[in-house]
């Protein structure tokens, strides 16, 4: 398949990853959520760190992206996360999404070692595209100094986009810190470097400056209603609608998250085989999912089509 040259905008998941009851990755599953949260106007960040991305291997994830794609899931629709802390793994991950014809790939910085210099990022990002060697590549950075310690700076996105104008095509940045996110967007966003705030609790003042979406793990649960914002966000209730995302956003950020969206998940879903999540996480416990659902429940969320979205013939997707 040819590679897909449009940019890609708007909100993505990072698609949480269902496992059957042997711990492999559930591809029925899977495909079946992907498909609800296109139908809700999100695309797919499939191989996230919501997706325990880095609780799979190389060929779990090659296999299930050819699986999505031979179920009818649009490549267009899709970021793959093929940031490897071994460059051959972020190599053969990220030019597989790109022949797929994925619109780009979501790229951690290696983040075994810490202390790295910009110098060794450039060269392990600069490595990757040469070997990859696909003029459709679209690299989005995946800032997230919280988990990974290997912050992407100003300087060295600045070093990276005058080096390869056009295939470093934007980034993630789940730092946290709002100076940084607009620190990316007042010096490259008119370059055209999309900016991705790495929640929804970002959204609107993102898009206020520049931004082309939000890239957010609670996009898995609460898929439509972030749509919406992005969608009208210069509406008159923009900030209203920021403040109800807020709420669900705040419930989630009570537990630990990827547990909670799975939670979540399997009880409105009403498929508990989705509370499962590989170790070393553990899932909710009893106490924590009950409470969980009791404050969803008072705040009033609802998922609705959830358990609608079957995998079904490949020639019906």
């Amino acid at each position: 398949m040819a590679a897909n040259n449009k940019r890609i905008t708007g909100v993505l998941a990072p698609v949480v990853t269902p496992f059957k009851s042997d711990l492999s990755p559930d591809a029925e599953r899977l495909t079946g959520h992907c498909r609800w949260l296109l139908a809700n106007d999100v695309g797919l960040a499939v191989f996230g760190t919501n997706s325990e991305a880095n609780s799979l291997a190389a060929d779990e994830k090659i296999e299930l992206l050819d699986t999505l794609v031979s179920y009818g899931i649009d490549p267009t629709r899709m970021m793959p996360g093929t940031g490897c802390c071994a460059l051959t793994d972020s190599v053969r991950l990220t030019a597989h999404a790109t022949k797929l014809g994925c619109s780009g790939v979501l790229m951690l910085p290696p983040f075994y070692y810490k202390g790295v210099s910009d110098e060794g990022l450039f060269r392990n990002f600069a490595e990757i595209i040469e070997r990859v060697g696909d003029p459709g590549l679209r690299i989005y950075l995946y800032n997230i100094p919280p988990v990974s310690q290997i912050p992407i700076t100003v300087a060295l996105i600045e070093r990276l986009l005058k080096a390869y104008p056009g295939t470093i095509a934007g980034a993630k940045d789940s730092s946290g810190d709002w100076t940084n996110t607009r620190a990316y967007l007042d010096n490259f966003a008119a370059q055209g470097f999309d900016v991705f705030p790495g929640a929804e609790t970002f959204l609107l003042q993102g898009m206020r400056n520049g931004a082309v979406g939000c890239i957010s793990a609670t996009a898995n649960v609460n898929p439509a209603a972030i749509a919406r914002l992005f969608a009208t966000w210069e509406s008159a209730d923009a900030d209203a609608q920021q403040a109800r995302l807020d709420v669900i956003r705040g419930i989630f950020a009570r537990y630990p998250m990827i547990p909670a969206l799975k939670g979540a998940i399997s009880h409105y879903g009403r498929d508990a085989s989705w509370g499962k999540v590989r170790p070393p996480l553990v899932e909710l416990t009893s106490d924590q999912n009950a409470s969980l659902i009791s404050d969803l429940d008072n705040a009033g969320f609802k998922m609705p089509g959830l358990n609608s979205r079957s995998v079904g013939d490949p020639a019906e997707a």
